[in-house]
C-alpha cells in the first residue's frame, strides 16, 4: 500500500468520515460533545489544494494524511488517520513515510506536527502518540498558545490543553 495525493474530490465525504470517526475516539474527553474534527468542505478544499494524500488497501480508502508547507519552509502534516479495523498494519508509518518523502521533494529541511494533549489528566491516545513520534525522530521544540495558533478551537474545549509543536530534521540523501 503506496500512499498518494489525490485529487478526487468525489472522496471528501468519506475521507471527513474517515477522520471524524478517528478522532472521535482519539481525542475523546478533550472536546465538548457534538463536535466534528473536520467538514466535507474543508477536505474538499484540501484535496483542491493538493494536501491530501490517501492509502488503499484492496481498493478500500483505509489512511489519509494532510501535508503542506508553513511560511518558515517546513512540511507539517496533520490529520493523520488509518481505520480502526487496519490499526497495526504499517498504515500510520506508511503515512508518515509519505509525508516526509513529501516535504524533502518540495525542498522542505525539516518536518512539523502539532499535538493536542489535555494539561490535568494523561489521554491514553495522546500518550501513545507522543511516544510513538519521538521514536520515529520527532522532538518537542515548543508548546503554543492555543488561542493564539486557533482561537476559533477555544470554546470546543472540554478542558484546557497544551499545544505541543514538534519537528525532525529530514535527510536530504533519503
Amino acid at each position: 500500500m503506496t500512499p498518494a495525493l489525490t485529487s478526487d474530490t468525489s472522496l471528501a465525504g468519506e475521507l471527513a468520515s474517515l477522520v471524524n470517526r478517528v478522532y472521535a475516539e482519539a481525542e475523546k474527553g478533550i472536546w465538548l460533545e457534538g463536535g466534528s474534527r473536520t467538514t466535507e468542505a474543508e477536505v474538499a478544499g484540501l484535496i483542491t489544494a493538493g494536501e491530501i494524500a490517501v492509502a488503499r488497501s484492496d481498493g478500500r480508502v483505509v489512511g489519509s494524511v494532510r501535508v503542506h508547507r508553513l511560511e518558515d519552509g517546513a512540511g507539517e502534516f496533520g490529520m493523520l488517520v488509518a481505520a480502526p479495523e487496519e490499526r497495526g498494519t504499517g498504515i500510520g508509518t506508511d503515512l508518515v513515510s509519505f509525508a516526509e518523502d513529501w516535504a524533502r521533494s518540495a525542498g522542505a529541511r525539516e518536518m512539523q506536527l502539532e499535538l493536542l494533549v489535555p494539561q490535568e489528566w494523561n489521554h491514553p491516545v495522546k500518550e501513545f502518540l507522543r511516544g510513538w513520534y519521538t521514536r520515529i525522530g520527532y522532538r518537542h521544540v515548543r508548546t503554543d498558545d492555543l488561542e493564539s495558533a486557533y482561537p476559533h478551537l477555544v470554546p470546543r474545549l472540554a478542558c484546557p490543553c497544551d499545544f505541543l509543536v514538534f519537528r525532525k530534521a529530514l535527510d536530504p540523501n533519503r
